[in-house]
Order: C-alpha cells, then structure tokens, then sequence
C-alpha cells in the first residue's frame, strides 16, 4: 500500500468550540496526535497526569504550560518543544485566542510485559 501524502496544516476548521484532537498515526506503543486550540486552556482546578511520556511541539500559535511544583507558566511559541515525563503534573494555562495553535503530540506508551516495542 502506498501512503497518501497528507499536511499537518490542511482542514483546520474555521471555528473551534472545543480543543480538536485527531490521531495521526498509531503504531505498537506510539500514537501520534495533531491537537488544535484556539483560546481553549485546561478546566480549573484540573491536571494531566499521564501513565506515559508525551513529547509535544508548537507548530503554530502560542500557548502557556505549567507544570506542579512551578509558580512561572511556560510560553511556548513556534518551534518549542518537550518532553513530559509519565506521572508530571501538567496543565495547558491559555492558548492563542487570536489563531489556531497546532501542537503535535507523541504519546509513547510503556510497552506491556513481554512485549517488544515497535520501532
């Protein structure tokens, strides 16, 4: 089979009521995920706090993570990127109202016992 060339930028919808989280690709242990916010932040009072590492990239927009523990909110622009540790407490604080902040997400699962990874 021949894969099709798709553009992590092509269809992004005009308005957003909510974040928009697609799944990309989703191989063995691995799910890549093109996330889109326009102005939307994490629930008050909640927090991400994930059984596995996430690495994620600001492809576009702008946005503010904090992490537990931390008193400053981290400003992502174009290009910043990290990786967050399974069990980091973490929340998105704002994201771009004014455009469309893309992000893509690599969530990389622990593989199960016994298991071989993909890759």
């Amino acid at each position: 089979m021949i894969p099709p060339l798709l553009n992590i930028y092509a269809e992004i919808p005009s308005t957003l009521p909510a974040e928009l989280i697609q799944t990309l690709a989703e191989v063995g242990n691995v799910r890549i995920e093109r996330i889109i916010s326009a102005g939307q932040a994490t629930a008050t009072g909640s927090w991400y706090d994930q059984s596995w590492d996430e690495w994620v990239i600001l492809l576009s927009g702008s946005a503010g993570l904090l992490f537990e523990g931390e008193q400053q909110v981290r400003q992502l622009a174009p290009g910043d990127h990290l990786l967050i540790p399974a069990g980091c407490r973490h929340r998105v604080e704002w994201t771009d109202a004014r455009q469309k902040t893309v992000w893509l997400a690599v969530h990389v699962h622990s593989p199960v016992h016994g298991e071989i990874a993909a890759g």
